[in-house]
């Protein structure tokens, strides 16, 4: 996949975990988008260690979106967490 359907996948990964983990989030659009593509990969690698299969296959595939998706959630939460540390 190119840079843009990964951005495109970040963006659209990274808003569906923020509405999944409602609640108020520091960042703007970049960090969701940063968050979105980085879950992507943690997703894809997470399925390809944990369930030996090779999840990130194209942009119109499912399993690439529940990757995206599910990696996104992880590293929401773990900014979540971190951002609330550095503010208290």
């Amino acid at each position: 996949m190119g840079i843009i359907a990964w951005a495109v996948i970040g963006l659209l990964a990274g808003a569906i975990a923020k509405a999944l983990m409602p609640g108020k989030d520091p960042g703007g659009c970049l960090i969701t988008m940063l968050i979105g593509i980085a879950g992507g990969l943690l997703g894809g690698w997470l399925g390809k260690v944990i369930f030996g299969v090779h999840s990130i296959n194209g942009f119109f595939h499912l399993s690439t979106w529940i990757a995206a998706v599910v990696g996104s959630v992880i590293l929401l939460a773990i900014y979540r967490l971190v951002a609330r540390r550095r503010t208290h």
